[in-house]
């Protein structure tokens, strides 16, 4: 009699598979959405440019720092689809965003605030807020975290 020869996985390797590939799901997901939630602070953050730009052009041009939004040229009805507003008041950018996941929710914000001038250029340092309406530091760019 001749003997026939097995072809194809057991059921003990086929759940040690499924298992590994659980395990780096269960490790992969919270990392994505963080990154995903970081891709959309870009937009954000680009907007916060704007305004950080229009306010170091006055001082760079006038040699005083703007004290409104509209004296710096600062666009304050931004409605996008991160952005909620944006304010500016004697050196202090704050941007209001909508939720975007994770564990950001609507009007959480985020601030640049002056911190001195280098060369004749203005400095900004962010700030990390804490409480309720604050961004969670880890979807931030490096320089603020």
């Amino acid at each position: 009699m001749k003997k026939q020869n097995q072809k194809g996985f057991t059921l003990i390797e086929l759940m040690i598979v499924i298992a590994i590939v659980g395990i780096l799901a269960a490790v992969a997901l919270p990392a994505y959405q963080d990154y995903t939630i970081r891709a959309k602070m870009a937009e954000a953050l680009a907007t916060i440019g704007e305004a950080k730009t229009s306010v170091s052009e006055y001082f760079i041009a006038r040699g005083v720092m703007p004290t409104t939004s509209a004296q710096a040229g600062i666009r304050t009805n931004v409605d996008t689809t991160i952005v909620n507003s944006m304010t500016y008041a004697n050196g202090l950018i704050t941007l209001s965003i909508k939720a975007i996941g994770g564990d950001t929710a609507d009007g959480d914000t985020f601030q640049l605030s002056l911190a001195g001038t280098r060369g004749g250029t203005p400095q900004w340092n962010c700030i990390v807020g804490s409480g309720a309406s604050a961004i969670d530091a880890k979807y931030l760019p490096a320089n603020c975290r």
